[in-house]
């Protein structure tokens, strides 16, 4: 596709846009997704997603579905900008007088995408993880101690536990405090097994399935096969990473809920899900990653290819004027 060139600074910010859209509209879905792969055998509070996004509504309110969602909207806009930007990038210099890319440039261009989102999304999904998880094990404390008081034959009842909720920065500052800037990077190799992976799987794919809908290599597919394009390619590749994706979110909690494993790395996490929980654990919740991936990055290739920041960018000299 003849594409023509576009700025820098318009690259980033419709990158910028498709993120902070996307995330506000798939937020929830994700909150659930974090809990389902953070819940371990024998101290499940959650059967499905609907089931999660229930009784978490239940219990801390519509707007519980969205604890976290500071961070992603904060810091979503540099990652989504830099993974689709950096994939421009590396697809122009790696394509040879604009001709048609192969496969395995395609396959490199989004490998380097994936490894310089990292830089953003690995404290992002850290500080996300936490405040997104730490209503999971609110509610399953709570639970432990109601069962043990209907236990006890004790006449004085113990008050319950009152969840002290904390913020982003505090979690920051803390780990800044105890652990220096790697504490923000903790889970760094399992985000790049994460990242890099379905980068190559999804921008390759995508840009071939949106070739699909043009007529003429030289004007731009639709706009609705843009976004289905985005979609089929976002969930694929979702999937396809999503045992990774559990690994990383188990090794980036710092809280456990009762009688939980704590992990070593990569490995030992790997190990111990196999061991304890079987293969199929690490599929916990493929169908909402897939659920928030999907639109996600339909709408972002929307966002993205339409150009508003071009837009934007052309209609200053005109108001100047």
């Amino acid at each position: 596709m003849a594409d023509k060139q576009i700025s820098l600074p318009a690259k980033l910010i419709n990158g910028g846009i498709a993120g902070l859209i996307g995330v506000t509209c798939v937020f929830p879905i994700d909150l659930a997704k974090t809990r389902l792969q953070n819940q371990q055998n024998g101290q499940r509070m959650y059967t499905s997603m609907s089931d999660c996004l229930i009784k978490t509504i239940r219990s801390e309110g519509y707007f519980g579905m969205y604890r976290g969602a500071a961070v992603n909207l904060t810091l979503v806009t540099p990652e989504k900008a830099i993974k689709l930007a950096a994939n421009d990038f590396f697809r122009h210099h790696l394509s040879k007088d604009g001709k048609k890319l192969t496969l395995l440039r395609e396959m490199l261009a989004g490998c380097g995408a994936g490894t310089c989102q990292v830089i953003v999304t690995t404290p992002m999904e850290m500080l996300k993880i936490q405040l997104q998880d730490a209503g999971r094990i609110a509610a399953q404390k709570k639970l432990m101690a109601a069962q043990a008081q209907l236990s006890s034959s004790s006449a004085a009842a113990a008050e319950p536990a009152v969840e002290r909720r904390t913020t982003a920065t505090q979690i920051t500052r803390e780990l800044l405090r105890s652990k220096g800037i790697a504490g923000l990077y903790k889970g760094l190799g399992a985000t790049l097994l994460r990242d890099v992976p379905f980068s190559i799987v999804y921008f390759p794919l995508f840009a071939n399935l949106n070739k699909l809908g043009q007529k003429d290599p030289n004007v731009k597919a639709p706009f609705y096969v843009s976004f289905l394009s985005g979609c089929v390619a976002g969930s694929t590749a979702a999937v396809a990473v999503n045992p990774c994706d559990v690994i990383k979110t188990r090794l980036q909690s710092l809280q456990r809920g009762v009688n939980e494993d704590t992990y070593s790395g990569v490995l030992d996490c790997a190990k111990k899900i196999w061991q304890k929980e079987g293969p199929m654990a690490f599929l916990k919740g493929a169908y909402c990653r897939a659920l928030v991936i999907a639109p996600l990055f339909g709408i972002a290739q929307v966002v993205y290819f339409i150009g508003i920041a071009e837009f934007l960018l052309d209609m200053l000299p005109k108001h100047r004027a």
